[in-house]
Protein backbone atom coordinates (compact mmCIF):
# COMPACT_ATOMS: atom_id res chain seq x y z
CA UNK A 1 0.00 0.00 0.00
CA UNK A 2 1.16 3.42 -0.57
CA UNK A 3 1.08 6.00 1.95
CA UNK A 4 1.78 9.68 1.69
CA UNK A 5 3.70 11.83 4.70
CA UNK A 6 3.77 15.64 5.20
CA UNK A 7 5.54 16.86 7.92
CA UNK A 8 6.31 20.30 8.99
CA UNK A 9 10.00 20.81 10.75
CA UNK A 10 9.37 22.61 14.37
CA UNK A 11 10.67 26.14 14.03
CA UNK A 12 12.79 25.23 17.60
CA UNK A 13 14.08 21.69 16.26
CA UNK A 14 15.13 22.87 12.34
CA UNK A 15 19.18 22.92 12.69
CA UNK A 16 18.65 19.80 14.71
CA UNK A 17 16.96 17.98 11.78
CA UNK A 18 19.08 19.82 9.50
CA UNK A 19 21.58 17.96 11.38
CA UNK A 20 19.99 14.47 11.48
CA UNK A 21 19.09 14.65 7.28
CA UNK A 22 22.74 15.25 6.75
CA UNK A 23 24.52 13.42 9.21
CA UNK A 24 22.67 10.36 10.11
CA UNK A 25 19.42 9.95 8.66
CA UNK A 26 17.45 7.30 9.83
CA UNK A 27 17.26 4.02 7.94
CA UNK A 28 13.44 2.84 5.89
CA UNK A 29 12.93 -0.44 7.79
CA UNK A 30 12.69 -3.61 5.48
CA UNK A 31 9.68 -3.89 3.71
CA UNK A 32 9.41 0.13 3.07
CA UNK A 33 10.53 1.44 0.31
CA UNK A 34 10.66 5.48 -0.60
CA UNK A 35 9.37 6.48 -4.22
CA UNK A 36 10.33 9.81 -3.61
CA UNK A 37 10.69 13.25 -0.74
CA UNK A 38 10.09 16.61 -2.02
CA UNK A 39 10.60 19.66 -0.02
CA UNK A 40 9.00 22.70 -0.24
CA UNK A 41 11.71 25.58 -0.73
CA UNK A 42 11.88 27.99 1.75
CA UNK A 43 10.64 26.05 4.57
CA UNK A 44 10.88 23.52 6.93
CA UNK A 45 7.69 21.54 4.50
CA UNK A 46 7.44 18.51 2.27
CA UNK A 47 6.41 15.22 1.49
CA UNK A 48 7.19 11.77 0.66
CA UNK A 49 5.23 9.04 -1.33
CA UNK A 50 6.68 5.26 0.51
CA UNK A 51 4.90 2.08 0.07
CA UNK A 52 4.36 -0.43 2.74
CA UNK A 53 2.70 -3.36 3.20
CA UNK A 54 3.36 -3.41 6.94
CA UNK A 55 2.44 -0.29 8.94
CA UNK A 56 3.89 -1.09 11.89
CA UNK A 57 7.54 -1.05 9.21
CA UNK A 58 6.14 2.27 8.36
CA UNK A 59 5.25 3.41 11.87
CA UNK A 60 8.86 2.90 12.90
CA UNK A 61 10.45 4.95 10.11
CA UNK A 62 7.98 7.72 11.00
CA UNK A 63 8.86 7.77 14.63
CA UNK A 64 12.43 8.35 14.05
CA UNK A 65 11.27 11.96 13.26
CA UNK A 66 8.76 12.26 15.85
CA UNK A 67 10.85 14.19 18.04
CA UNK A 68 11.71 17.29 15.77
CA UNK A 69 8.84 17.49 13.24
CA UNK A 70 5.26 17.26 13.40
CA UNK A 71 3.59 14.82 10.48
CA UNK A 72 0.50 13.84 9.02
CA UNK A 73 0.11 10.15 7.25
CA UNK A 74 -2.35 9.13 4.18
CA UNK A 75 -3.05 5.96 2.97
CA UNK A 76 -2.88 7.24 -1.49
CA UNK A 77 -3.95 4.47 -4.16
CA UNK A 78 -3.50 5.95 -7.95
CA UNK A 79 -5.91 6.30 -10.59
CA UNK A 80 -6.02 2.80 -11.77
CA UNK A 81 -7.09 1.90 -8.36
CA UNK A 82 -9.43 4.70 -7.46
CA UNK A 83 -11.07 3.47 -10.63
CA UNK A 84 -11.07 0.07 -9.15
CA UNK A 85 -12.72 0.98 -6.48
CA UNK A 86 -14.93 3.02 -7.85
CA UNK A 87 -16.56 0.08 -10.43
CA UNK A 88 -19.96 -1.68 -9.40
CA UNK A 89 -18.48 -5.36 -8.56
Amino acid sequence: MKFMTRWSIKEENFAAAVDRFANNPPQLPQGVTMHGRWHQMGSGDGFALMEADDAVALSRYIRQWADLVDQEVYAVVDDQEIAQALSPE
